[in-house]
């Protein structure tokens, strides 16, 4: 017998009358019940920002605790107000006014336990009055819990504020309804005045998100104009680089290409040294366009030519062997095809170390070699020590930036440091994911 499999309906299905009520009571089990017993100290205001930094600075630092000040005072007039209704002295009576006042006091550490306190204290009290004072209000506590509304939804959220208002109505309704004791009832005076309360606070929480928002978004804004402006910057440079770059590429190309035509009868290595000198220009000169063009495209496309890998290595190598660097190559392990992204900057790596070699280090010996092994790919390049009467050039290090920033950009190591003949190595490890696990 094939069993049949019911799948309950997903949140996408339900229609949005049951998704409004279900996020309406994730709010109120969120906003009034879970953060019950939360500790939430009420701080002090901020004399630089908000309604303090329209004062000036001397008066702004001493009435920080103003919000504090405020909640005292109206912890007084509750307590004024259940100390001129006592009719005795005693333990009872002592409740009747402490109670209350005690509730407005707690909405300065736990406002959303004080509302709840609020709630329990008021039939307490009522009861401890003989029901004389009113039900289910008396006069200190419907001030006191009209004062805990206010202050426990100014600390919380605008939707928790419409929560405890329609929870206190329900309240009310119910304590008249079906425990009332045929006293005259102050409920719809205290929602009233809990009402205006309410807005005004909800109204001013809203202005201040907005404002914050606003200033946000600003912030952000002023980030990606700055960003923007430095792109537009570099791009500036890029296109000047590549015009002066160009001119001189091409002055070098022509000149290479016109040389053996000044010398009668040249020989064949002078003839083949300036073939190189050109064929290195006009690959520097179409190497630079391409890179502009991927400067100034809005949207760039990868380029059609193919990206040189490994294999190209021994053509990169005759290339700097006609340049004068003698050059050879090692190659250990088992050889194999790996990312694209990490042939090409295992390429670029030996490219920049055998040209900072040529630069740095004329006339001397290098040796480079790659390794195949289970986690990755190993580099070596080493030079030796600068040889005959050609002058090595000053570098400013952007060589080895470069091959830094790729080597991060896969996740691998690198160093660079002198080698004790007096030469310099470069060492590289790049890592490479095996297919079917992850790093």
């Amino acid at each position: 017998m094939v069993g049949v499999t019911q799948t309950q309906p997903t949140d996408t299905s339900r229609s949005p009358e049951y998704r409004l009520a279900q996020n309406l009571v994730g709010g109120l089990r969120r906003e009034l019940f879970h953060s019950v017993s939360d500790y939430r100290p009420l701080p002090p205001l901020d004399p630089e920002h908000g309604p303090l930094s329209f004062l000036p600075r001397w008066m702004a630092r001493r009435t920080t605790l103003l919000p504090h000040a405020a909640v005292a005072v109206c912890a007084v007039i509750v307590f004024a107000s259940g100390y001129f209704h006592m009719g005795s002295r005693g333990l009872v009576p002592f409740v009747y006014v402490a109670a209350p006042t005690a509730v407005v006091l707690l909405t300065l550490i736990r406002p959303v336990f004080a509302f709840w306190a609020s709630l329990v204290v008021a039939p307490v009290v009522g009861v401890i009055s003989g029901f004389g004072g009113g039900w289910p209000w008396t006069p200190n506590t419907l001030a006191a819990h009209t004062v805990v509304v206010v202050v426990a939804a100014a600390r919380t959220t605008p939707r928790a504020a419409g929560w405890m208002w329609l929870i206190t109505a329900g309240y009310a309704l119910f304590a008249e309804m079906f425990l009332g004791v045929g006293r005259s009832s102050d409920t719809v005076p205290l929602l009233f005045l809990t009402a205006i309360g309410l807005l005004v606070v909800t109204l001013f929480q809203t202005r201040t998100q907005a404002r914050r928002e606003v200033t946000a978004q600003r912030t952000v804004t002023a980030a990606e104009r700055s960003k923007r402006t430095l792109l537009e910057e570099r791009t500036t440079i890029a296109r000047e680089l590549h015009d002066v770059v160009a001119h001189h590429m091409s002055v070098v190309a022509i000149q290479a290409e016109a040389a053996p035509y000044r010398v009668e009868n040249p020989p064949p290595e002078l003839e083949q040294a300036f073939l190189t000198i050109r064929e290195n220009a006009v690959a520097a000169l179409t190497e630079l366009r391409r890179i502009l063009g991927v400067v100034r495209a809005e949207d760039y496309e990868a380029p059609d030519a193919p990206q040189p890998t490994l294999a190209d290595l021994p053509g990169l190598l005759a290339n700097v062997r006609e340049a004068g660097l003698d050059v050879t190559m090692a190659t250990t392990g088992a050889v194999r095809e790996l990312p694209q992204g990490v042939e090409l900057s295992a390429y670029r790596i030996v490219q920049e170390a055998l040209s900072n070699v040529l630069r740095h280090a004329p006339g001397a010996e290098a040796k480079v070699e790659v390794g195949y092994v289970l986690g990755g790919l190993g580099l070596r390049v080493a030079n030796g020590p600068a040889r005959g009467l050609v002058k090595p050039s000053p570098g400013a290090g952007h060589g080895l930036t470069g091959m830094r920033e790729r080597v991060t950009m896969l996740d691998g190591q690198m160093t660079a440091e002198p080698a004790e003949d007096g030469g310099y190595e470069v060492t590289v490890f790049l890592p490479v994911r095996r297919e079917g696990t992850e790093q």
